[in-house]
Order: structure tokens, then sequence, then C-alpha cells
């Protein structure tokens, strides 16, 4: 697997508070960023899918949880 590095400017308190985190898990500055960008990059493709599929609940008359819940239950 090919490695890049990156380079990032952090605010005081945001730097503050990784470093809180790293003391308080035992985990690497880059751990925590690693994981955090995953799970951000994960949201981000979760709420892509969730905008293109929203149209076919809606034609299939699901406006809710509790519509798809029904549907399924």
């Amino acid at each position: 697997m090919k490695r890049c590095s990156l380079t990032i400017r952090l605010e005081d308190d945001l730097e503050q508070e990784l470093e809180a985190a790293c003391a308080e898990t035992g985990r690497s500055r880059g751990e925590i960023v690693r994981d955090a960008l995953r799970r951000q990059l994960q949201l981000m493709r979760f709420e892509r899918l969730r905008r293109q599929s929203l149209p076919f609940g809606e034609a299939a008359g699901w406006l809710t949880d509790d519509d798809v819940f029904t549907a399924i239950s």
C-alpha cells in the first residue's frame, strides 16, 4: 500500500483536544486523525447515497422512518 503524507494546520483549541485524546487513549495523533478522516468520508458517502435514494423512497410512499419500519415489520 502506498502511503502519502498530509500536512494540516490546526487551531490551538483543536490541537489541545487532539493532544488530550492522544494522552487519554494512548493512540498517536496520526491514528486519531486517520480514524476521523475515515469516519468523515464514510458519513459523506452515506449522505450522498441517502440523497440519491430518497426520491425512490418518496415514490414508494415512505416519507418517515415510521413508514419504513411499518413496511418491513
